[in-house]
């Protein structure tokens, strides 16, 4: 796949679908259980093969998210996470050497406390790629829009299975990184099967772009993975990682031990070209 645009924070992103292999895109909420532990995790997944992170800005309403990223975002509420907190956390994975493009992923009324050119331009600073907010529609997201092309940064937007073709258009026309594909109807959460028309799904996409295309919410095996993997440009998974890290007595380990397993089935797959 040819993608050219400048030399910024989104073309690393970009870069990242430019492998023989889907991408996996691991998503993990920031101060989950506490700051330090999410840190180490996220240093456990960068090192055992993500190829993109996507870190979650904890919010008191994540309309998006199934009980496990809701129960996570609420313990990091409650350990005092912040958004300035969440950038300062960026910051330091930089610092301990975490180099895979990392993807804040947030709703926008915090961003909007803090105020949107401010957040935008102190995440650049603290060595973010890029955003995702679920509940920023793209026709209201001038200003997100202006700011992330200004400084380089990946803005990516939604679409589900039900969006009409002039949605599609649009997302794909206003996303400077990847889409992002919503794979059922509903709420993030693992599941047991994947939806029998996703490969339809990423095909009416494509029709419309040659961004890269990635699909989030319900994957949670190696196994789910792969098969997604063979149709989409990147994989994304967040509630079966918490889950792990959530049971497991060492958080950091127990993550690089599933991120490397499903790493691996991606590395088994063939990107399209």
């Amino acid at each position: 796949m040819e993608i050219t645009t400048t030399n910024t924070k989104a073309q690393a992103v970009l870069d990242v679908f430019q492998k023989d292999h889907a991408a996996f895109m691991p998503y993990f909420t920031l101060g989950y259980p506490d700051m330090e532990t999410s840190l180490a995790v996220i240093e456990a997944c960068a090192a055992n093969g993500a190829d993109l992170i996507e870190l979650g800005v904890p919010f008191s309403d994540p309309l998006a998210d199934g009980p496990t990223i809701q129960h996570s975002t609420q313990v990091a509420l409650q350990n005092g996470v912040t958004v300035a907190r969440c950038l300062a956390g960026i910051k330091m994975l930089r610092e301990r050497g975490v180099t895979p493009p990392l993807i804040l992923m947030g709703y926008y009324n915090p961003i909007l406390a803090y105020g949107v050119g401010k957040f935008v331009a102190d995440a650049l600073d603290a060595g973010a790629n890029g955003f995702i907010i679920p509940d920023l529609p793209p026709d209201e997201a001038d200003e997100m829009h202006t700011l992330c092309l200004q400084s380089g940064l990946a803005l990516n937007f939604l679409l589900s299975p039900n969006s009409p073709e002039a949605r599609i258009k649009l997302v794909a026309e206003r996303s400077t990184g990847f889409v992002y594909l919503v794979s059922v109807i509903g709420i993030t959460g693992a599941r047991t099967s994947l939806p029998v028309n996703l490969q339809a799904f990423v095909e009416r996409v494509r029709a419309h772009t040659d961004k890269p295309v990635a699909v989030g919410f319900g994957i949670s095996t190696p196994e789910q993975a792969q098969a997604v993997g063979q149709v989409a440009d990147g994989v994304i998974v967040g509630s079966a990682l918490i889950k792990t890290v959530t049971n497991a007595p060492d958080a950091p380990r127990a993550a690089g031990q599933f991120v490397k397993a499903m790493a691996t089935a991606l590395h088994k797959t063939t990107h399209r070209s």
